[in-house]
């Protein structure tokens, strides 16, 4: 396990501190996306990146480097120095890692720094517009009724267990199938080749036109102004179903307090951009931009979450 790095304190509690930290950035800033090119987190790094270049005295770059379901990325960033210079832009599924893979270098929560949360990703069903049913209940009964007809399919872990908790609280048997990308699974469910599948709105967005396909329910526990006339899983009988995914901006562990409020304060200054706002719409993506205790509080409560489903064999290991 690695070592956590003691956080220095606040300016409040050592006055002087603040003039005594180190001008940040004084190089290139590095922002690892641990996934591949052209995905989701890569597409939005790069969009925050461009309006936060404009504020910085230094260039910031983002680098992907997949492999391992984000681990391999994730580790660079783990093991280097916490001045504010390499950090990663990594999805809900980096807290779940630790409760599906074997093993891991470092732990997912108390080996970083939680410098934002970013977005929230509402994580949508889809359904082939062929199918008998609009809603949680209808699909319920038709899965009973149809024990062998119906599939989920999904993309990684989070949309794999979201589909099978489905499943199990509506008492049905509900096989997954695993896709490597949201734009795979939707154009199969338009194809008629897969009957549901949840993935995000921003996956599931190009593929609505001309009623080629429907979405019957969100995983959060509030609809998503992307497709507002959907209710919720809870809206629908199922209660304290709040599964969304999201995206954060993490470094390692100890990165100073004054150059974690620097950088909140430029992503503060992004945000407030009209262009990055519109960009955020057209993507499908919801901007969630909190600060590092509540995007702390989130990755714990995920922790504990994971680590009881995981306990009660509901989530399926690597």
């Amino acid at each position: 396990m690695i070592r956590r790095r003691a956080i220095l304190a606040a300016p409040a509690l050592l006055p002087g501190l603040a003039s005594a930290q180190p001008a940040w950035p004084q190089r290139p800033v590095r922002v690892i996306v641990p996934y591949a090119s052209g995905g989701g987190t890569d597409i939005l790094a790069r969009a925050i990146g461009d309006a936060m270049r404009p504020h910085m005295s230094q260039p910031i770059v983002i680098e992907n480097r997949a492999g391992a379901s984000g681990v391999i990325g994730s580790e660079v960033v783990v093991r280097s120095e916490p001045d504010g210079h390499t950090l990663m832009a990594v999805v809900s599924a980096h807290v779940m890692n630790k409760h599906v893979l074997p093993s891991l270098p470092f732990d997912p929560v108390r080996d970083v720094s939680p410098v934002a949360m970013l977005t929230r990703s509402t994580m949508v069903l889809a359904a082939s517009h062929s199918l008998p049913f609009n809603d949680i209940r209808g699909l319920a009964a038709f899965a009973r009724a149809n024990p062998t007809r119906l599939s989920t399919g999904s993309t990684e872990s989070l949309s794999q267990f979201i589909g099978q908790e489905m499943a199990r609280r509506i008492g049905a048997e509900i096989p997954d199938v695993q896709y490597r990308a949201g734009s795979q699974l939707m154009t199969d469910i338009v194809a008629g080749h897969l009957p549901l599948g949840w993935t995000s709105s921003a996956s599931a967005m190009p593929f609505m036109a001309g009623g080629r396909a429907k979405i019957i329910a969100v995983s959060t526990a509030t609809r998503t102004p992307f497709f507002p006339d959907v209710p919720t899983m809870q809206e629908q009988g199922i209660p304290d179903f709040d599964l969304p995914g999201w995206v954060a901006l993490l470094g390692p562990a100890g990165i100073p307090a004054p150059i974690m409020a620097r950088i909140g304060g430029l992503l503060r200054t992004a945000y407030d951009d009209p262009a990055l706002r519109a960009r955020f719409t057209s993507m499908g993506i919801e901007p969630d931009l909190r600060a590092p205790p509540a995007t702390l509080a989130a990755m714990q409560r995920e922790d504990a979450l994971w680590a009881a489903a995981a306990a009660a064999g509901r989530l399926t290991k690597a």
